[in-house]
């Protein structure tokens, strides 16, 4: 599974923006415990917060249900985010070493102004410039709630292919019985490369709700609270931090050229 080049992460990025309307998105991470039987003379390192023994998967999918990058043999006991952070997968992105394209303006934006490449994640991720995470839901207003609406269609394709493996391959949906540790990441790992062949093979494809590549949809109704948004786009990201290109992120999804028909009624 070698890294994508920049070609492939555009192919990649495409997708995203017409599946699930998620602009600049490279992936979805996440990370899966994989339920084994206790390893002898390892205690309560791989005993995770479900009151199982496991061995965590951290994960990327594209916008079609494959696996990107996949890395394996986490303690069970370990939380997401700090997995990510030691990671191979997480110094990569930290250290621009996975062949990301260079930022481009969001489609339709006439602020025209270039903005990163990303992956996308839940809660128990860090924020940071090529990674976006949800709002915390103790401060939630009507945009916030519309971008973890808008992040959360692009985020479900890695929980949708932990899904579809789990089914395929019955050996996830009991403890894996094996004293060698390295025996349960191997079978890991080919579970993944197999789940990508049959995926491209035989899997049923993703339909996109609303497509974008030509012109925005004709009825979107956008509150007038958002129409009189006199916020300074181009000041949003005056520091560059990741906290900052997310509020830009989440406005450009309450504006007439980006949003979705349907968002306001499920969000506001």
């Amino acid at each position: 599974m070698p890294i994508p080049t920049e070609e492939q992460w555009m192919c990649i990025e495409n997708q995203y923006n017409r599946l699930w309307n998620l602009p600049n998105c490279l992936g979805s991470i996440d990370g899966k415990h994989i339920r084994i039987q206790k390893l002898p003379n390892t205690g309560s390192t791989n005993f995770n917060y479900k009151s199982y023994h496991s061995i965590v998967l951290m994960a990327c999918s594209d916008a079609d249900g494959h696996f990107i990058m996949i890395e394996t043999g986490f303690a069970g006991r370990n939380s997401d985010g700090g997995i990510f952070r030691g990671s191979r997968m997480g110094r990569w992105l930290e250290r621009n070493g996975l062949n990301m394209p260079h930022p481009k303006p969001l489609p339709n934006d006439p602020n025209d102004i270039c903005f990163p490449y990303y992956f996308v994640a839940d809660e128990g991720f860090p924020l940071k410039k090529n990674l976006m995470r949800p709002y915390p839901q103790r401060t939630l207003t009507n945009k916030k709630r519309i971008f973890n609406y808008r992040l959360s269609r692009g985020r479900k394709t890695v929980e949708c292919s932990f899904g579809m493996m789990s089914q395929k391959f019955q050996v996830l949906l009991s403890p894996i019985r094996c004293n060698n540790e390295t025996t349960i990441n191997n079978i890991i790992r080919s579970v993944c490369i197999l789940h990508n062949f049959i995926r491209k093979r035989e899997g049923r494809q993703y339909i996109p709700s609303v497509d974008f590549d030509e012109n925005c949809p004709k009825d979107v109704q956008v509150p007038v609270e958002f129409l009189r948004d006199n916020d300074d786009q181009n000041e949003l990201l005056r520091t560059r931090a990741a906290s900052d290109m997310r509020d830009y992120l989440s406005s450009y999804f309450v504006k007439p050229y980006a949003s979705l028909p349907w968002q306001w009624n499920k969000c506001v």
